[in-house]
């Protein structure tokens, strides 16, 4: 983090220099000008409000509780009122602190979903922001800074659907096989769906991501029209939940994540509520190469798999995708050129196992694909047709992802399909 001197264009270093790297974001300055506030995790795993003296650099943190990131706030024009967002096992909670007296002012109970964007109004007395949640695509809200009294501003447009009966997000944990406790949300399909429910889990991409309660448009038809439960996991290597977490599943430990879903499978199974007999997974990107992780791991535990541009060799990934980005994935993937690595990333691959794998699959592909190439998803079709059904849809003008109306309607109905095909029967 710097700060530079818009006259002369100079610029001084404000972060401590240290040898790992460090999270800096959303520096504002203090009313007086003394100082600066940003979000880090410096000495920290999670990431909390620091304060930083510009006279001395002297670094001081505002109370915050320790078990959760801070996502982003905003100092009120007065300087009197810091209003700010914390990530609570992905549920968004906002927090009012009087800094004059150094308390929390009392804070509206919200809809469980994603807060952010926070702005005051010029005389410090209401913060606003966006919420998103699973039964809105994105309201506005304003809240009193003083009483903690919130006001809906604007609903979303849902033309004429009731977004109200949609399912609410509800936050599950489970032990994973190193004791850990991992989370994620369950979304399930009205009540008028008797008996045990079949499950789809879908799994985030990044790895550097995090499943979050928000609206699930398309997705919601599963829920409520085919009558089956949804889980998002946020396995290890999802932020939010600290450095040390994130870091779980870097190099090696690539398939420590993949025992996460596995964990998760468990779980499913010590549920009444849920069919442990009729389980699916998918997931894009990242997402969809843990799913076809999970495809030949797992085999016998599900009935299918849904990969949309999933990386199906991490080597080839690392081979292929963008030089500036390449540096990145080392960090997180491991360096495919140490020959350890190397060894790692091609006995691992979900393309190299292909014959492990022993229930249908949906493979979406983007024929533009810089990270995924067409050859890498055609090799993993051609080496299972022959032994169970494979749909392949090919999309000749998409790149990683489907981006289209036309082809992510495609996707919608080829998915609806296959699950019915597949999971229902």
């Amino acid at each position: 983090m710097w700060l530079a001197d818009s006259a002369s264009g100079n610029k001084t270093l404000l972060s401590p220099k240290g040898d790992q790297a460090e999270f800096y974001d959303n520096p504002q300055f203090s009313k007086d000008g003394k100082g600066v506030y940003v979000v880090t995790d410096h000495d920290s795993d999670m990431r909390r409000i620091a304060y930083i003296e510009l006279a001395n650099r002297k670094i001081s943190y505002v109370p915050s509780d320790p078990k959760w990131d801070v996502d982003e706030f905003q100092l009120s024009p007065d300087g009197k009122t810091l209003a700010y967002v914390t990530n609570e096992d992905g549920i968004s909670r906002l927090h009012l602190l009087d800094l004059v007296a150094g308390k929390e002012r009392s804070a509206p109970q919200l809809p469980i979903g994603i807060i952010s964007d926070l702005k005051w109004n010029k005389d410090s007395s209401e913060v606003a922001f966006n919420l998103k949640s699973p039964q809105t695509p994105n309201d506005v809200y304003s809240v009193n800074g003083q009483s903690g009294k919130a006001e809906l501003w604007a609903k979303s447009i849902t033309k004429g659907v009731d977004t109200s009966q949609f399912a609410q997000a509800e936050v599950i944990h489970f032990s994973t096989f190193d004791g850990r406790t991992v989370s994620g949300f369950l979304y399930r399909p009205p009540t008028k769906f008797t008996g045990k429910r079949p499950v789809i889990i879908d799994i985030h991409g990044g790895p550097d991501e995090q499943y979050r309660p928000t609206y699930n448009y398309e997705g919601n038809y599963f829920l409520n029209a085919l009558g089956i439960a949804k889980i998002y996991p946020n396995v290890r290597g999802s932020t939010g939940y600290g450095k040390t977490f994130a870091h779980l599943d870097d190099g090696l430990r690539r398939e420590d994540a993949v025992k996460d879903i596995g964990a998760l499978l468990d779980w499913i199974k010590s549920q009444p509520y849920l069919d442990s007999d009729r389980v699916m997974i998918e997931g894009g990107s990242y997402g969809g190469y843990l799913a076809l992780s999970t495809a030949y791991t797992d085999s016998d535990r599900i009935r299918g798999t849904i990969s949309d541009s999933g990386i199906t060799s991490l080597l080839s990934d690392a081979e292929h995708t963008d030089a500036w980005r390449r540096d990145i994935e080392r960090l997180e993937f491991g360096d495919e050129r140490d020959p350890k690595i190397r060894q790692f990333m091609e006995t691992t691959a979900p393309v190299a196992n292909a014959k492990k794998i022993g229930k249908p699959l949906l493979i979406f592909q983007g024929g533009n694909d810089p990270r995924v190439p067409v050859s890498e998803a055609s090799s993993l079709v051609a080496a299972t047709k022959d032994r169970i059904p494979v749909w392949y849809v090919l999309a000749k003008d998409e790149g990683h992802g489907f981006i289209q109306q036309q082809n992510r309607d495609l996707k919608t109905y080829a998915s609806i399909l296959f699950v019915k095909e597949f999971l229902l029967r």
